[in-house]
Parts: C-alpha cells; sequence; structure tokens
C-alpha cells in the first residue's frame, strides 16, 4: 500500500503552470481552496491530502522521505516535470526537503511558517497529545474546539473545515479525519536538525509573527547558504496564517509565484 496514490483536490486552470500546495499536521488539502480560487485561478493546482491525512491512504510509513516520494509519484502521474511548491507548517518541510531531494523538480518554493528543527521537547509535548484519538460528542462540540484552537479564522472557514474535515469513528462519534499514529510521527520528524533549501532553488520563507514557530537559528542558516536567492516575509498572524490572513497570504503567494514578488 506504500505507493498508493494520494487524494488530490484540484482548482485553477487544468492549462495553467502547475502549483503544489501542501498542508500540514493534522489538516488536508481542501484547506488550500479559497487561496487558490482567489489567488492562483490561471494556475493548475494540485493539493493533495498527505499520507496518514484525509482521504488518502493511511497505512505506514509516515516519514518525511515516505511524503516525498508520495508528493514526487503524484507529479509524475500527473506530468508534471516542475512545478511551483508551497508548503505550511509540516508541509513545509516537505516541500523543503523534496526541493532538496529533485531541485530539477521544483521551480520556486515558498515556506509558509515552516515547521522545522523543532525544539525536541516542544515536538514530543505536541506528539504525546496526539497518542490517543481525540473525538467528540457532536459536530457542534466538534466546531467549538476548532474555534478554540483557530481564534483568527474567520468563522465560515471553520464551519468549511467541520464539513470537510470531520468524520464518523467507529464508534460513531466524530474525529478529525487524520491518523493519529501519523501525527506523532510527525512530530518526530518536525524534531530533525534542519536543513536549508538548495541554493539554485528561489526560496521564500514568511513567518506568522504571532505564532513563534520558525526557529530564529533556522532563518540564520538559510540566509548563509542562499544568500540573495532567499526572500523573507512576515505577516501579523498566528499559526494559520492563510486562513486568517487569506487576502495579505495569498496575494504574497500569487506575487512570488509569478516572479514579481519582492523581498524584505
Amino acid at each position: 500500500m506504500t505507493d498508493a496514490a494520494l487524494h488530490v483536490h484540484r482548482y485553477g486552470d487544468p492549462a495553467g503552470a502547475p502549483a503544489v500546495l501542501l498542508h500540514g499536521v493534522t489538516g488536508h488539502g481542501a484547506r488550500w481552496r479559497r487561496t487558490a480560487e482567489s489567488h492562483l485561478a490561471d494556475r493548475s493546482v494540485l493539493a493533495p491530502d498527505l499520507r496518514g491525512h484525509g482521504r488518502s491512504p493511511h497505512e505506514p510509513p509516515w516519514t518525511v522521505e515516505r511524503h516525498v516520494a508520495d508528493v514526487l509519484a503524484l507529479l509524475d502521474a500527473e506530468g508534471v516535470e516542475r512545478t511551483d511548491l508551497v508548503g505550511h507548517s509540516y508541509g513545509g518541510m516537505i516541500a523543503l526537503h523534496l526541493a532538496r531531494t529533485a531541485p530539477r523538480r521544483v521551480r520556486r518554493l515558498l515556506l509558509l511558517d515552516p515547521a522545522i528543527g523543532l525544539a525536541p521537547e516542544d515536538a514530543a509535548r505536541e506528539a504525546r497529545g496526539y497518542l490517543a484519538p481525540v473525538s467528540f460528542g457532536d459536530v457542534a462540540e466538534a466546531r467549538a474546539h476548532l474555534a478554540a484552537r483557530w481564534p483568527g479564522a474567520p468563522a465560515d472557514t471553520v464551519d468549511e473545515e467541520v464539513a470537510e474535515h470531520l468524520d464518523p469513528g467507529p464508534d460513531g462519534r466524530p474525529r478529525w479525519r487524520f491518523e493519529p499514529a501519523a501525527v506523532v510521527t510527525a512530530y518526530s520528524e518536525m524534531a530533525r536538525p534542519h536543513l536549508t533549501p538548495p541554493a539554485d532553488v528561489p526560496a521564500h520563507l514568511v513567518i506568522a509573527t504571532r505564532a513563534d514557530l520558525v526557529r530564529p537559528e533556522f532563518v540564520v542558516d538559510c540566509r548563509a547558504a542562499l544568500g540573495p536567492g532567499l526572500v523573507i516575509s512576515e505577516i501579523e498572524a498566528g499559526h494559520m496564517l492563510y486562513l486568517e490572513r487569506p487576502e495579505e497570504t495569498g496575494a504574497l503567494l500569487a506575487d512570488w509565484l509569478s516572479g514579481a514578488g519582492a523581498g524584505r
């Protein structure tokens, strides 16, 4: 089952230039719908559910290398030789590793508040929270739980997440559509020592200023490795910046992928 195809959400113009958007841990590809429809309508957008998430296969392994292989297999299946690549949080780590593994397949790389090189104690604390599946008494309880975790997200964004990502468990109680063991593994992967993007792929690092997730040492090493090949921007938002600040994040993303974006 390790070579089973990922479930893919498709947006934009199928004849447009390709862009692959990778979600974060516990997420799914449909979280990108508003970004894609509002800011990438002229692109052929592929937003897969990563292994262990959404409607993709939930079987292991769940390593970064397996995720990279899954996305490369998606590119091969779609006949995409080279793509723009966007990753949020854990998806940013996967995007970075894919760019290092196959730099000729990536035209431009954009990392949205990437979860890379996390402090081991922080990763362990987060991982332990997913050792037991979390379920809810009803949909309203699930929505309230999510709204508390996403305080900056609009109400209709929370509603859409509940409609897309909530699924009855074996006991009939609603739970989010991901494999808890895959999430535990993901946090272990995020505690790996960080790597930097390849020097021959233009890279843009976007930091959510209210999240405090991107490690300063990662930024320092990226600057040293890429020099003028690295653009860094900041958005005043929490970690879910593309849901909290959709217009600002979407415009930045579209400008960068078009080649028009300027750094600061």
